[in-house]
Order: C-alpha cells, then structure tokens, then sequence
C-alpha cells in the first residue's frame, strides 16, 4: 500500500513539474525577456563586445603574436592630413545622400500613394529590387556605364548632347558623383516604402477637411502630409546619417586600390586601410574609436533638433 502510495506521488510529481515550467514560460513577468533575447544575445555579441575590443585594442600595438599597451599614441597620430580628408569626404556624402534620400522618396512616396498612378504594387516591389543587389556587383557595373573611353555609356549620352568625355574616376567631383548617385540607386526604394509606410497614418478625413477650407496641393502637402511623416522622417534622416559615416562599399567598388589624391576616401575605407592592408590595428581601431564618437555626437545633436526626444504632448 505504501510503495503504490508513493509512486503515485512521484507520479504526481512528473505531471505537476512540466506544468509548473510552463506556467513559469507563460507568466507575464518572463515572456518579454525570451522575446527579447535574440536581439540582447547578438547585440552582445556582435555590437557591444567588438566595440569594447576595439577600444582597448586602441590602446594597443598590434603585431602578430605580439601585443604592447602604448597608451594615447594611436590617438595622437589619428588627427593628421589623410584623417581630415577622409572626413570631409565622408561629411560631403552624408549631407548629399541624406538630402536626396530624404526628400526625393517623401515626395515620390506621394506620387505613388495618390489615386492617379496605376499598378502601385508592380511599383512599389520593382523599387525594392535595387536594395536586394550586391553593392559590388552593381559597382562593377556603375563602373563600366561610368568609365573614362569615350565608348562608355555615360561618356556617350555626353557626346551625343555636345560635351566632352569627362573621367569619371579621376575627378573630385565626378568620384563624389558616382559614390552618392550608386548609394542613391541603392536605397532609394527602400526609403519610398519607409514614406508610404507613414503615409497609411495620414487620416483621409483631414484631407477633405482641407478641401472644404480651400486647400491646394502644396497646402495639404504642407500642413497635412509633412507633420504625420515626421516620425519617419527622423528615422530616416537618422539611419542615412549612420549608414553615410560608415560609407565603405560605395568607394571601394570604384577605387579598390585606392583613389587618386584620395578623392573617395572614406572614414571607413581609412580605417581598412591602415588596419587591414597596412597590419596596423591598433591605429585603425583607434581611427574607429573616433568615428563612432562622431556618429553618436551627429544623432545625438540631429535627434535634439528634430524634436525627437520630446514627448507627444510637449
């Protein structure tokens, strides 16, 4: 009687346990945390534990199989003639591409949204494809279009309207040109689906609202449209802010083994080139110590005048 007693309550106790773990995975207090942790697990990996790395490795000297703390060094030979050409570069992509990414899209967006234009759809995926594309891949062939013959496809479109063959690589100007316009084509589908995104929270009513006031195009636009798309705005703005400091794919596909006079060096590109192709990572993790500074400072100083950190009521 008392063994049978007794393996009905470990039996009992099997039935209860899985039960009691499962109640514990439901409970509200746990839930969020298992949600939450794939993006806590590789935000440690892959984000938080390189970053400190590289910072103590900018207080290092590297050498295979040998590694000596030299304090500031690295930091003191950052701020030379090649860094600060890197970073006017860098600072003249970030504000073209942040200008062209950020108001052409808001204002096909519209176009796309409004009931004149058919097959939205069809649209709406063909301009997704650009951002599917490699970015070496579409270089390759950015840089046969743009090439410096005359037989060059732009070179020709030139011709034919009555200006010269410009060297499209060789020019500070031109190779500004061809890393932005490549950036352009990449993500700029993407930015327009961001827009029309937002532009699904536009209330219709207010629109007919501004009708009845005697509202035109550019009004509503104005006063109805730009105000709801201000939370994508900032998005906006704030990820091509971050994605134009690390610029590195865009130089490199046109320049692989370094530009002329340096005229499309990057921030980025200079922290591979003296970290990877020099072996020197201890001044190229110093270098990129220095460009995450700059990226918070410029989100932080563009959040702050956007308004981003106020509250809804404010």
């Amino acid at each position: 009687m008392f063994p049978t007693a007794k393996r009905t309550n470990q039996e009992l106790a099997t039935v209860k346990s899985p039960n009691r773990f499962a109640k514990i995975l439901n409970s509200q207090k746990v839930v969020p945390y298992i949600f939450i942790s794939p993006f806590v697990l590789s935000l440690l990996i892959f984000t938080i534990y390189p970053t400190i790395k590289a910072i103590i490795m900018s207080f290092q000297s590297v050498l295979p199989g040998q590694v000596t703390y030299i304090g500031l060094e690295n930091y003191s030979r950052v701020f030379n003639p090649v860094f600060f050409k890197a970073l006017s570069n860098t600072t003249i992509y970030v504000i073209l591409t942040v200008t062209i990414l950020t108001i052409i899209p808001i204002i096909l967006a519209v176009l796309l949204d409004s009931k004149f234009v058919k097959f939205k759809t069809f649209f709406r995926a063909s301009l997704f494809v650009p951002a599917l594309t490699s970015t070496i891949v579409a270089g390759m062939v950015f840089r046969l279009m743009f090439g410096e013959t005359d037989n060059a496809a732009a070179n020709q479109i030139l011709n034919w309207i009555g200006f010269e063959s410009v060297e499209w690589q060789y020019n500070a100007w031109s190779g500004m040109f061809l890393m932005v316009l490549l950036c352009s084509w990449r993500w700029m589908g993407v930015n327009i689906l961001y827009f029309l995104a937002g532009l699904q929270n536009v209330p219709k009513e207010l629109y007919e609202s501004a009708e009845i006031d005697g509202a035109n195009m550019l009004e509503k636009f104005r006063y109805v449209t730009l105000p709801f798309l201000k939370p994508v705005t900032i998005f906006v703005v704030t990820i091509s802010i971050i994605a134009g400091f690390r610029m590195f794919e865009e130089s490199y596909v046109f320049w692989p083994a370094g530009s002329p006079g340096d005229i499309g060096l990057s921030v980025a590109g200079y922290i591979y080139q003296q970290g990877i192709s020099q072996n020197n990572l201890g001044f190229g993790a110093a270098i990129g110590v220095i460009l995450m500074i700059i990226i918070f400072v410029v989100s932080i100083i563009q959040l702050l005048l956007t308004g981003a950190f106020k509250r809804g009521d404010e």
